[in-house]
């Protein structure tokens, strides 16, 4: 038995190798007669994809290349056996290059940013990410910075700066972003699409029962920064503020009626024009996954306050509780990427008025990834809760393709009786993913995504949603 099975382990290398070799083949005689239509391939796929509304936000904090290697390697994982973007590059571009399976020879990638949808028409622009491992030791965390400016064909100008920067040994923590945007923000009015059967024409207006998009223009400028301390093993505790600043806020409709935003505003006390949230954070964190972009194992918690306060230049005061909690159980010892993972990500107001689009809602986690198959704020209340979880397995042997199936339920509260955790909306479907960098397990991912009330749509981004 043992000698069939070498034999049948040995045939299917074969057949997987001489697959891998007419790839490359046709792939070389493709570019060949149709020139540069290759390296549009990706830009193609992003431009009729159909994505969440909101800033793009990497999260590309990650080990030291070495470290995540010797890691992979003791858990079974063989990187010489697993083919990535770099590898189809180098096979097209350099055939008689040696292979190399940690891609590590520039901490710099410039890519595209280009996306489309119906709310922010075709976007355009160039996104830039930078890594650095700071220090000698082995086990401090890798270090990034990201900045990317765009412009849209309705008019969006969008930029920002981010970094997540480590210390040497993981001491400290720098996390914190610059964002400068003039923007649209679609409106689907307050709530979780619970229907309204009262008499009250503004709580109707509010819970939007049509579910009419509004569109918001509005100039938008953000400041956060936040320093986090290692004070036990995997465990952080950090602090910092948030300055959130919109002006030239035009939230008319063009039919002369009543919006949601409007209501809100004039209910809670906010200008219809304009407003600030700045705010004091102070959270907690706890990470034992495995890998940031993908993890197999692990667990990542991040619990935080916001208050927002008019001494330091917010319109009104408040008090938000947020949490982010992640766990991640791979399936196979042989297979460590097949993975089950699980997000809940919730966001709760404790006291005082936060602005209209300031709410917790659809896509409005830290990486507005949440509830796929809804636009950003699609859903939104002063009490929100995502929870999801998602199937991934390995296509190919080679792992240069994998297939994820995913489920999210969403609730939250609104104005005329609505509590959370009383009305659920679902999201789901499925996706593939392509290895981009597998000494990072950096993945491109193509997810196609269905919603209720008409909702769906594809969605494309680098790294896993959670």
């Amino acid at each position: 038995m043992d000698y069939f099975r070498s034999i049948l382990k040995s045939r299917s290398m074969q057949i997987l190798s001489r697959i891998d070799n007419d790839i490359v083949l046709y792939l070389k005689n493709f570019i060949a007669a149709k020139g540069s239509l290759f390296f549009f391939f990706f830009l193609f796929v992003s431009v009729v994809s159909y994505s969440q509304v909101g800033p793009p936000v990497d999260s590309l904090k990650t080990d030291s290349l070495r470290l995540i290697e010797r890691k992979q390697i003791q858990s079974g994982e063989n990187l010489s056996n697993q083919y990535d973007f770099g590898n189809l590059m180098d096979a097209i571009f350099h055939p008689s290059k040696k292979a190399n399976s940690t891609h590590s020879k520039s901490g710099i990638t410039v890519v595209p940013n280009i996306a489309a949808n119906p709310t922010i028409g075709l976007q355009g622009g160039i996104k830039a990410v930078a890594g650095k491992k700071l220090g000698s030791d082995p086990n401090t965390l890798f270090s990034v910075a990201a900045t990317s400016a765009s412009i849209t064909t309705k008019g969006i100008v969008y930029f920002y700066l981010n970094h997540n920067v480590f210390t040497p040994g993981n001491k400290l923590n720098f996390q914190g972003n610059l964002v400068i945007s003039k923007t649209l923000s679609p409106d689907f009015g307050l709530g979780i699409g619970n229907t309204y059967n009262g008499t009250k024409s503004l709580d109707s207006v509010l819970a939007n029962p049509t579910r009419k998009v509004y569109p918001i223009h509005s100039v938008y400028f953000n400041f956060r920064e936040k320093v986090y301390k290692n004070i036990a093993p995997d465990l952080f505790v950090g602090a910092g503020v948030s300055f959130e600043i919109r002006r030239n806020i035009d939230n008319k409709d063009s039919s002369g009626t009543l919006t949601p935003s409007g209501v809100y505003n004039n209910e809670h006390g906010f200008a219809q024009n304009r407003y600030s949230a700045n705010g004091l954070l102070l959270n907690v964190e706890y990470i034992t996954r495995d890998n940031p972009n993908r993890a197999y194992k692990g667990i990542y918690f991040d619990a935080g306050f916001r208050a927002n306060q008019t001494w330091i230049g917010s319109t009104k005061n408040s008090l938000q509780l947020t949490t982010d909690f992640r766990k991640y159980f791979s399936l196979s010892s042989m297979s460590p990427e097949t993975v089950l993972a699980f997000w809940n990500w919730g966001s709760y107001l404790l006291s005082g008025t936060i602005p209209y689009l300031e709410l917790p809602g659809t896509a409005r986690d830290g990486s507005f990834r949440s509830g796929r198959g809804y636009t950003t704020q699609y859903f939104k209340g002063t009490m929100f809760n995502d929870t999801e979880l998602e199937l991934r397995f390995p296509i190919l042997a080679n792992k240069f393709l994998s297939g994820v199936i995913f489920g999210s339920l969403q609730s939250g509260n609104d104005e005329h009786g609505t509590q959370l955790f009383q009305v659920f909306q679902p999201g789901y479907g499925g996706g593939l993913r392509v290895l981009f960098n597998k000494a990072t397990r950096t993945n491109l991912c193509l997810d196609y995504a269905f919603g209720r009330f008409g909702n769906k749509g594809f969605f494309l981004n680098l790294n896993e949603s959670f």
